[in-house]
């Protein structure tokens, strides 16, 4: 039973119980420490049913009844089918207490090894993982201003915010903005990163160059001054929200990094495209685009003005020559109309013209117009004709193409679908490896953490002695088996044998009998003989089955006296007399109240 107590223990242990290194047997356990293992096996294998349960024993005789009863209940709720109850834990013996626990280690959960060892109280770690953001997103003016902080020089959470109730509000924002990003650009990668046939990082850079063009060129058109800051007036406050404006007003991202391809399209058709651009990089682009735009402040008054007043006069030279042009522009515009007019007045002169010149010879004209209308419309039969034979060809072959594409279609979209599946089948086996990774890892920290004073090869050779002894018994039983079925078999013989002895004597004895008096008497021995057999064989039988209930008895004895019951009955008389104790001052106490 050793190397089952070894077990035991180390289950225990694992499971968060508290075993001295010293107790290396279940024999060794105390009442405390059976009560802690059993509740803390209980605990982690139903929570609801331990987490009322006591981890120690209570000082009074009464209260200890009612825990025992109360762990008692729980061990047959969980399906301990062995006999069990207050006893099993106040006055313990070596046997049920070994059952009860291989019971419960039995039933804890495969991961419970696993997660106990885990390292818990993450709460102080996470107050250095990320950063604090305002609850109200300010706007991008006051972004631009902001000092870039490196996440791993902040302070804790707690001291970053003066006002401690918008704490939660900003953690969770911070929070929820990851989570969003993580989970669109999963979405963006499923759909179109697979689609270009990129890593994530080139797709990552080729999108951000992208975004950061389109950018540059909504900023290069936005630039244009207004009618008010032609003139040295003073800007707007709200270029910068109508220049963003303008921006969120573009088109979509992904029509300018999706590629036109025919696999896009039959991918646009077959499944339904997710199209969102995370909004923290966007805003992180933007950030840098503009301040890479914004001037140096650190200039003297002299300057500027000087460079305002030459601004000035050449704004004023465009201007004298825009009207200039416009001017120009106008006198073009009317030269142009009365052209237009001129043209469309001579068209008429010329059909009018041509008319005129028909009038003479209107008959004969007539003919040669109806002569040109029936040889226009015979060509036209001749023409419709010809297409009908170059049509039917041509419907034959577009309709095979458009089979062709279709099949193409299908196999597109069943291609896509097994990428998707065969993606769905890697993230889930990284997770399974990361999984088992973590197992190995702590499987080798075990192993590292074992003793090294024992080889391999001494629990080999105990092995083998053990199955080898295990052979001479089963050999040594297979014997006695023999023996015994040998044995019953010539018994069983001779028993027949006297039987049929006996009978045959005694019909010839007794046929002798009616005739002799000597015959007679004789008759009466022989009976009196084999009474006297059958009693003696009864007495042997009767004898050996006293035996044997002598040896049960002696092993029952053993079997007690390692149950430590005389131990356990001067506990008992013991714990009597406390209770006897506990019931009298109660009394008292009810008499003086």
């Amino acid at each position: 039973m050793e190397e089952v107590d070894t077990i035991l223990i180390h289950a225990l242990k694992q499971v968060g119980t508290e075993v001295s290194e010293e107790i290396d047997s279940v024999k060794q356990f105390s009442s405390e420490l059976i009560v802690k293992a059993v509740v803390r096996c209980i605990q982690v294998i139903d929570p609801g049913l331990g987490s009322g349960l006591p981890t120690s024993l209570p000082p009074g005789m009464s209260a200890r009844f009612r825990v025992g009863m109360s762990l008692a209940q729980a061990c047959q709720d969980i399906g301990y089918k062995g006999e069990i109850g207050y006893q099993t834990f106040l006055y313990s013996n070596e046997p049920e207490i070994r059952s009860l626990l291989m019971c419960l280690v039995e039933k804890l959960p495969r991961e419970s090894a696993e997660t106990s060892d885990q390292p818990t109280g993450t709460e102080n770690t996470s107050l250095f993982s990320f950063h604090i953001v305002s609850p109200q997103r300010e706007s991008i003016i006051c972004a631009i201003t902001q000092v870039t902080v490196i996440r791993d020089t902040l302070p804790p959470v707690t001291a970053q915010l003066s006002h401690h109730a918008s704490l939660m509000v900003s953690i969770l924002e911070q929070h929820t903005a990851e989570l969003s990003a993580a989970q669109e650009w999963d979405n963006e990668w499923n759909s179109q990163g697979l689609l270009s046939c990129l890593t994530p990082q080139k797709y990552r850079s080729r999108k951000l160059t992208r975004l950061r063009k389109r950018i540059k060129e909504q900023l290069c058109s936005a630039e244009l001054p207004s009618p008010e800051s032609a003139f040295g007036g003073p800007h707007s406050s709200s270029d910068l929200c109508e220049l963003l404006q303008v921006f969120k007003g573009s088109a979509p991202s992904d029509h300018i990094l999706t590629k036109s391809t025919h696999f896009s399209h039959t991918q646009k058709f077959t499944f339904e495209q997710v199209k969102t651009t995370p909004p923290a990089q966007c805003y992180k682009i933007l950030f840098a685009v503009i301040t890479s735009s914004i001037p140096s402040v650190h200039q003297s008054e002299s300057d500027i003005q000087h460079r305002q007043q030459e601004e000035l006069a050449s704004l004023q030279q465009q201007f004298q020559q825009l009207c200039s042009n416009v001017d120009q522009l106008t006198v073009l515009n009317e030269l142009k109309h009365k052209e237009l007019g001129n043209s469309e007045k001579e068209d008429k002169m010329q059909v009018k013209k041509k008319t005129i010149d028909l009038l003479p010879d209107a008959d004969n004209n007539l003919l040669k117009l109806q002569a040109l209308v029936e040889a226009s419309t015979k060509r036209l039969v001749n023409l419709a004709s010809q297409w009908e034979k170059r049509r039917a060809p041509l419907m034959d072959e577009h309709r095979r193409l458009k089979e062709i594409c279709s099949n193409r279609d299908l196999e597109s979209s069943r291609k896509l679908s097994e990428i998707k599946s065969l993606h769905d089948k890697i993230c889930v086996s990284t997770v399974d490896a990361r999984k088992k990774e973590d197992i190995y890892k702590q499987l080798v920290t075990e192993l590292e953490n074992l003793p090294r004073d024992v080889s391999r090869s001494a629990y080999t050779q105990r092995i083998l002695e053990i199955v080898s002894n295990i052979k001479k018994q089963k050999e040594e039983i297979t014997k006695i088996l023999a023996d015994t079925k040998e044995l019953q078999k010539e018994i069983n013989h001779l028993t027949g044998k006297l039987d049929r002895t006996f009978a045959v004597t005694d019909e010839l004895v007794f046929k002798d009998a009616k005739k002799d008096e000597s015959v007679r008497k004789s008759y009466k021995y022989l009976a009196a003989l084999h009474e006297n057999c059958n009693q003696l064989i009864q007495t042997i039988e009767e004898t050996g089955t006293i035996l044997r209930e002598i040896r049960d008895l002696e092993e029952q004895i053993e079997t007690e006296n390692g149950n430590k019951t005389v131990a356990n009955l001067e506990r008992i008389l013991d714990d009597y007399k406390s209770i006897r104790q506990e019931n009298s001052a109660l009394a008292a106490k009810v008499r003086e109240g």
